[in-house]
């Protein structure tokens, strides 16, 4: 059966079009996305973000390549398995082909049904609810608490039926959750917590890296990440049972007694020893690349300061946020124009943007799902909030001059 996209009618655009810019009832929906880039007085575009591949990556692909263990097993795989379990503080590591899908793989170890409920944060990328959506189960929302920018935990009680088997805390733009508070509520109605940490490699809640601070947690190692294999994902985890299964779901589910002869329905889900080898070379320059981020975020804290209209992130004192995007919120009113003007405004200067998230009961696909379900927070961060270039590779000079665009326009 043809799937068939999610359509919404002119009187559903006109209701959606109250909290979403650019949602003109007249016209099919569209979300501003990357404005084009004019004359600049640069030489070159300042790109949102960018891998930085300056370590082992080229050595360690030529010696998978020479070695012939290209494909889903080689030392490099178990290799970088090792290393990033090790980097969050747990035993166990399963790579996968991306980050959806260990979100993905680490929901179906838990055995989820139609019926099943998995509480999920609105302000995030639509890949967290469509894992759950993929397992049959239905995603609950809950808004976000307006300082962090991070799920509420406040709304979190509220949402727990006899029907929650899951919550799933999102570290949103790299800082972490108030986890102690989520994990006492969780193990008091004895629900499992995977963390979605797709944007949080080496970010620290009171200590502890996040990888480590559930039951389980997923990573993305796409391009943009903080640490990338290109494509590529991780289950982190120290319970061995959960491991095992998701090591045997990832491959067909293979059985170990019998070739070809298998006892779930498993899934093709394996990353390749030439995307580990870049993985281990990547996860060795961890912590100079989470350094950088940090650097970046306090010069452009500076250099933004005192700016009427522009609000830059807030770090909490239990966390050590790694900025995988450093984005800001505009106040129209009092900047004097609109996030998607300033965005037009630097991309003629040759600066790269990107929007904040569209929460999720904003999107087409997920709209009658949620109908008449309102979260402010999440829809200001939507309407207001857009990334700066922050790459770890960005220059103090390339953060001297985004600031100076955004300072010389403000009215």
């Amino acid at each position: 059966m043809m799937l068939q996209p999610a359509e919404l009618s002119l009187a559903e655009m006109g209701e959606l079009a109250q909290f979403i810019p650019a949602a003109d009832p007249e016209v099919k929906l569209t979300y501003r996305a990357i404005p084009e880039f004019g004359e600049s007085p640069r030489r070159s575009i300042i790109p949102v973000c960018e891998p930085t591949l300056g370590g082992n990556e080229m050595k360690y692909v030529q010696h998978a390549i020479e070695s012939n263990w290209i494909s889903s097993a080689g030392q490099y795989i178990r290799d970088f398995e090792t290393r990033f379990a090790e980097v969050c503080g747990v035993q166990y590591g399963i790579a996968c082909a991306n980050g959806t899908v260990a979100m993905h793989l680490a929901m179906a170890t838990l055995g989820l049904e139609p019926g099943d409920e998995v509480i999920i944060p609105t302000f995030t990328m639509i890949a967290t609810a469509n894992a759950v959506t993929y397992c049959g189960a239905r995603p609950v929302l809950v808004d976000m608490e307006p300082t962090y920018w991070q799920m509420d935990l406040n709304q979190l009680a509220d949402k727990i039926t006899p029907r929650t088997k899951a919550i799933v805390p999102v570290h949103i733009y790299g800082h972490p959750v108030d986890m102690d508070p989520l994990m006492a509520l969780a193990e008091e109605h004895g629900l499992t917590v995977i963390e979605d940490a797709a944007e949080a490699h080496g970010a620290e809640y009171k200590g502890r890296r996040t990888g480590g601070l559930g039951h389980a947690a997923g990573f993305s190692f796409y391009g943009n990440k903080i640490i990338t294999t290109g494509e590529g994902g991780m289950i982190t985890t120290q319970d061995r049972t959960l491991a095992k299964l998701a090591w045997n779901l990832r491959d067909h589910a293979f059985s170990h007694e019998r070739h070809f002869w298998h006892k779930f329905v498993g899934f093709n889900y394996r990353m390749t020893n030439l995307q580990a080898a870049v993985g281990l070379a990547q996860v060795e320059q961890l912590d100079g690349f989470v350094a950088a981020r940090r650097r970046n975020a306090l010069e452009y804290t500076c250099r933004l300061h005192g700016i009427p209209g522009i609000r830059t992130p807030a770090e909490a004192p239990w966390a050590k946020n790694v900025y995988w995007m450093y984005g800001i919120l505009v106040d129209e009113k009092e900047y004097g124009m609109d996030r998607d003007a300033l965005r037009r405004v630097l991309a003629d200067h040759g600066v790269e943007t990107r929007t904040f998230f569209i929460p999720m009961h904003c999107q087409p696909v997920y709209w009658k799902q949620f109908l008449g379900e309102r979260y402010p927070v999440a829809e200001t961060l939507c309407q207001r909030g857009f990334y700066l270039p922050s790459a770890s590779s960005l220059t103090v000079a390339e953060i001297e001059y985004i600031a100076a665009v955004i300072r010389q326009h403000q009215r």
